[in-house]
């Protein structure tokens, strides 16, 4: 393409580029510039090719449209920025316009995934079959960790029904329930209801709700705002003390959504500043947790990390696993569009695992998507010895048969 006629090139480039001074503090925390040493595929060469194709001084090329496509979205470079430049915002938009051009299609796969996560009882129904196959045991994809959901059962009933029995009088807070995570790996949304409740806490699920438009935002497809309408409405009119979030990346996406009505808390910040039920494990239990942080929980909500005292209150010995702070590669659909680098990106994160003391070994995070990127470092070969992934709410459930009487409820 050529490059805009004089006469209708803007004199510059969008405020929203100015900021960038272009120190190059983000190269070190860039996983694709560590991968590649490319200085375009970098938050300062993306930025600079962005803003020299919105002065008109750059006409567009598939090698700008090859390196938008390459960034990750781990949000690493926000906090490591010195002028506090909102790469993530303008990257969602720049990702957007080139997919609105066609300059980028995502996988018919992903787009049929987009139009499904719309509508979450389709969504549901669509994954029953893979819920049951996780349920008896089946290893049905690489990125598909272990795990035993409710084929039937949805996580609003289940908790009408948990709290009905438990009446916990404590803070009141709504749970998103997200899609994929409700679809696919809902024993962690049951998880995070006993946890709610066993730690007096009142769970209020808005059947109303919908995805929090992450997805449509990793992708550049069009419905992210439509979504977070959605939500406002379910939401908004909620008298709840917060609404917490078992999904580091789906949390941000509807802090974003939400922002003006309601605190969108990580679950598990929240159940830290309550000061959760302790998890008593057996002196003799060799079980090491190592923690991963999520990209969308430390750069993208801007949260230190895990509370310790939540930590601890699994009951194991646990530490930070070596560059937790750093991307899995996973980046909400990164895995899926650039599988080469999201295995090389892991293949260095998660190598660890092979010589890391234990047994057994547990690698726990606080988000989906990054527990089925770790999944798949066993199952391709990364990882050669056993290990678990599990959210680490999984590590504070009090048990599917958690029914204790009144008097037994924290108070």
């Amino acid at each position: 393409m050529n490059p805009l006629p004089a006469t209708d090139r803007p004199e510059k480039a969008p405020d929203y580029f100015s900021n960038c001074t272009h120190c190059g503090f983000c190269l070190a925390v860039c996983p694709t510039y560590k991968l590649t040493g490319d200085e375009n595929n970098s938050p300062r060469g993306r930025l600079r090719l962005w803003s020299e194709e919105a002065a008109g001084r750059l006409p567009q090329d598939t090698w700008t449209d090859h390196y938008t496509s390459e960034c990750v979205g781990c949000l690493a470079c926000e906090p490591a920025c010195p002028a506090t430049v909102p790469y993530g915002e303008i990257f969602e938009r720049v990702r957007h316009e080139h997919v609105t051009a066609q300059r980028t299609t995502p996988a018919l796969s992903l787009r049929l995934a987009a139009a499904a996560v719309a509508h979450p009882a389709l969504f549901n129904a669509a994954l029953l079959p893979a819920r049951v196959l996780r349920r008896v045991g089946w290893d049905v994809h690489r990125l598909l960790f272990p795990g035993r959901p409710a084929v039937f059962e949805s996580t609003a009933a289940y908790a009408r029904r948990l709290t009905a029995q438990h009446r916990p009088t404590g803070p009141r807070v709504a749970l998103l329930t997200g899609c994929l995570m409700e679809a696919m790996f809902r024993e962690i949304n049951f998880a995070t209801v006993r946890v709610l409740v066993e730690n007096n806490v009142r769970v209020v699920i808005p059947e109303d709700q919908g995805c929090c438009g992450a997805f449509q935002s990793h992708t550049g497809l069009d419905g992210a705002e439509a979504l977070g309408e959605k939500n406002r409405q379910a939401f908004g009119p909620l008298e709840v003390d917060a609404v917490v979030s078992n999904s580091a990346g789906c949390g941000y996406a509807l802090g974003k959504a939400l922002q003006g009505q309601h605190p969108v808390r990580d679950v598990l910040g929240f159940l830290g500043e309550l000061g959760p039920v302790r998890r008593e494990r057996g002196r003799d239990d060799g079980t090491r947790v190592y923690v991963d942080l999520p990209c969308h929980l430390v750069h993208g909500q801007k949260v230190a990390g895990i509370p310790g005292n939540v930590l601890d209150a699994t009951g194991y010995r646990w530490e930070l696993a070596p560059k937790a702070k750093d991307c899995c590669g996973s980046g909400g659909v990164s895995n899926i569009q650039k599988p080469e680098n999201a295995h090389a990106i892991l293949a260095e994160k998660s190598a660890f695992l092979n010589q890391a003391e234990g047994t057994p070994i547990v690698l726990a995070t606080s988000n989906h998507v990054c527990m089925m990127q770790w999944n798949s470092a066993g199952a391709t070969g990364l990882v050669t010895r056993p290990y678990r992934v599990k959210h680490v709410i999984q590590l504070l459930d009090p048990g599917e048969n958690y029914f204790p009487a009144a008097n037994q409820i924290k108070p």
